[in-house]
């Protein structure tokens, strides 16, 4: 499975201490220049940094036709890291890519890619029973100040037969 990702869900994951087992979801995982000295350069001492520095398993691929980035600057307000993830799923027809801004999410959808966001790989993780309070996560989603909405995440743990936050 190709998998490309923005910088939020790596720092996120990092910050839930959940990283590592991104690697269990996705053996290897492709993120841009751009994403890369998002988390690892800019991010330097912060959560995220210093995991995706080390990860073997994250491959940093360049985008071939800068035209395309440069093209889709024009279409949206979106920042480079989204902007690179996105043109770079669909440069290497990636099976999915990770992005949590909703802005980037429909971009990326219009551009026929299929989305999935933090929220969506926490519950896989719970699923496959590699973590087990999925409650526990995304309470500590809201403590960490993610953008995300307490009734979606609510309506998530309802789907799965878990108490509401």
């Amino acid at each position: 499975m190709t998998v490309v990702s923005n910088s939020s869900p790596l720092i996120i994951l990092a910050k839930l201490n959940c990283f590592e087992l991104l690697e269990k979801l996705y053996s290897t995982l492709c993120i841009t220049p751009e994403v890369y000295s998002e988390v690892v350069v800019t991010g330097t001492g912060r959560p995220g940094s210093a995991q995706v520095m080390k990860a073997g398993w994250i491959d940093v691929k360049a985008i071939h036709n800068q035209d395309d980035l440069l093209a889709a600057q024009k279409k949206t307000a979106l920042g480079i890291g989204e902007l690179s993830a996105i043109v770079l799923a669909k440069e290497i027809t990636a099976d999915v890519v990770l992005l949590d801004d909703y802005h980037a999410r429909e971009f990326a959808r219009a551009e026929q890619l299929q989305v999935r966001g933090t929220v969506g790989i926490l519950e896989t993780l719970h699923r496959r029973g590699y973590v087990s309070d999925l409650r526990a996560l995304f309470q500590a989603l809201l403590a960490n100040n993610a953008y995300i909405d307490r009734r979606l995440l609510n309506r998530r743990l309802q789907s799965l037969g878990l108490q509401p936050l």
